[in-house]
């Protein structure tokens, strides 16, 4: 028995823990459903998905949301949004539901939908941005007319068991909460309205259960050292070795070889770390006052673009960045105390989307920082200690592989050569 409740104690412990992120301890996706009228048999309600994520984002092909009815409600329609799947409607005459399967799934519907179809903040393929990318386009939205549910906030049973793919696993989501309702200021800002009922369902991401590998590594070099520090091999593990192509590939050249497939399986360029992308920081330039560092990212999926990409970082240093020559930057100060982590994301029209593999599969770009009074190029500590593409953990090098600072500079081992030298001369003569 005491064994028992230790196990389900370490298993709630390793839940929390696998879903909570240190460098965005606060970040989730808030599902909220607002009641704004009742019907006579059901409600009509706005469904927001907010992403307070600060860097990572909702990507193509977007969000798919699902839950299960506490009753035998039925959707009769829909607004900025759609059931994938109608279901069995055989007992309904006349009007004929929208979708009447007890457990719904909902995707977004795509951008160029008509007007009358669309929704406040809708129709974005349900791609959502990061919170603390571009928080105008961190929500989206869609309004569903439900029947055969509660005419009041005493008969209204919420949804259970919410279901979030966003684009893939990793979110789990917890039960729905009733919450105190929204309020809503009308467009002339005089008036405060608030809606029947409100309710909020919280999902949160764990990077160890969307996948069992990493999907990013990190690749180190500076100026004061030739050697390069690659990414560890098979950083992202090895199951596509058999289905990876080399660069120079005339599968490359075949029709729909680069078309995305429905199950999101890559055509990966070989290498030995086997990672779709891979995440390069070079120290530069030192300087009296500042250092410069060179941050590139390089796309080794055939079948892939990323749209609104985004790269955060953990550096001590990160609290005095004076430049950024061709990323945006934001200062991530997930403890206000500690500011050492920051976000940098491509600028619109320009970079903000990093291309399949090949030729135009990079971006890159020089941060310029002013040193502070921990400056030292000693012990690794010019590289970075944590590194995120997309939200997820780039694995990095082992750090007995980081380039080292020489010990020597070229004149003390002159003098030492000088030394041995004479030694021998001296013993000669002896």
């Amino acid at each position: 028995m005491r064994f028992l409740i230790s196990f389900l104690c370490v298993l709630v412990l390793v839940s929390y823990a696998v879903a909570y992120d240190p460098l965005d301890p606060n970040g989730n996706i808030t599902i909220k459903w607002d009641v704004m009228s009742w019907t006579p048999d059901g409600y009509v309600a706005t469904v927001t998905v907010n992403n307070f994520q600060m860097f990572r984002h909702i990507m193509n092909p977007g969000w798919t949301l699902g839950w299960t009815w506490a009753k035998k409600e039925v959707i009769w329609s829909m607004v900025g949004a759609q059931t994938t799947e109608q279901g069995d409607c055989s007992k309904f005459k006349g009007n004929i539901p929208h979708c009447c399967k007890k457990i719904p799934t909902v995707v977004d519907l795509l951008p160029g939908v008509p007007y009358n179809q669309q929704f406040s903040n809708c129709c974005k393929g349900g791609v959502v941005a990061a919170w603390g990318q571009d928080p105008s386009q961190s929500i989206s939205a869609f309004q569903v007319s439900v029947g055969q549910g509660g005419t009041s906030n005493k008969t209204v049973k919420l949804p259970k068991n919410f279901t979030l793919l966003a684009p893939g696993p990793g979110y789990t989501c917890g039960p729905a909460k009733v919450v105190p309702s929204t309020v809503f200021l009308t467009t002339d800002k005089r008036r405060k309205t608030q809606a029947l009922m409100t309710w909020n369902v919280t999902c949160t991401y764990s990077q160890f259960l969307a996948r069992k590998n990493p999907s990013c590594c990190v690749s180190l070099s500076s100026f004061y050292n030739e050697t390069i520090t690659p990414c560890p091999s098979c950083a992202c593990g090895c199951q596509n070795k058999k289905n990876c192509v080399k660069s120079d590939s005339k599968i490359l050249s075949m029709v729909g070889a680069h078309t995305p497939k429905k199950d999101n399986e890559p055509l990966m360029q070989c290498t030995h770390h086997m990672c779709p992308i891979r995440v390069h920081w070079h120290v530069k330039t030192n300087y009296k006052d500042y250092w410069r560092v060179k941050i590139a990212v390089t796309n080794f999926n055939y079948r892939m673009n990323y749209t609104l990409w985004s790269l955060a970082i953990q550096h001590p240093n990160l609290n005095n960045v004076t430049q950024v020559f061709s990323f945006n930057y934001k200062p991530l100060l997930p403890y206000e105390s500690i500011n050492d982590t920051g976000m940098f994301y491509g600028m619109k029209y320009f970079n903000d989307l990093l291309m399949e593999a090949g030729p135009k599969g990079n971006i890159q770009s020089e941060v310029l920082l002013q040193k502070n009074n921990k400056f030292t190029f000693k012990q690794g500590w010019a590289f970075p200690h944590k590194v995120y593409f997309n939200g997820d953990e780039c694995m990095l090098p082992p750090p007995d592989t980081y380039p080292f600072l020489p010990n020597s500079s070229p004149a003390t081992i002159v003098t030492f050569k000088a030394l041995i030298f004479s030694l021998l001369l001296l013993l000669a003569v002896w």
